[in-house]
């Protein structure tokens, strides 16, 4: 099993930032990629970034791009996610997940993932 938790969640001004962070422990060994997802009250799961342990290729949603920048510490074995620019629409409980090389799905599908974190709390003030 993979154990993710979050951390770095707040209360941030509109128009401020703030950087998530995921620590993965267990068989970490079996991460392919990780990814940030997020819910807000009353709507679906979304899903926000990601990128491949292997490599820096990174992938965003479009309501993100330019203002997100997902990265991480392979040593650490540790997600990060830089967030500009905040919006209060986007407060919402933001979750860490990992899959698996033998996952299937597409990497902006929240079943391609098989690990996740209990989520970390993000509010925006307008």
């Amino acid at each position: 099993q993979v154990q993710l938790v979050e951390s770095g969640g707040g209360l941030v001004q509109a128009g401020g930032s703030l950087i998530l962070s995921c620590a993965a422990s267990g068989r970490s060994a079996r991460i392919y990629a990780m990814g940030w997802f997020r819910q807000s009250p009353g709507k679906y799961l979304e899903f926000v970034a990601t990128i491949p342990w292997s490599c820096g290729v990174t992938y965003y949603a479009e309501s993100v791009k330019g203002r997100f920048t997902i990265s991480r510490d392979i040593a650490k074995n540790t997600l990060y996610m830089q967030m500009n620019s905040l919006q209060p629409e986007e407060t919402a409980v933001y979750y860490c997940a990992a899959r698996a090389a033998y996952s299937t799905g597409r990497y902006y599908d929240e079943d391609a993932y098989n690990y996740w974190g209990q989520g970390t709390q993000v509010t925006v003030s307008s």
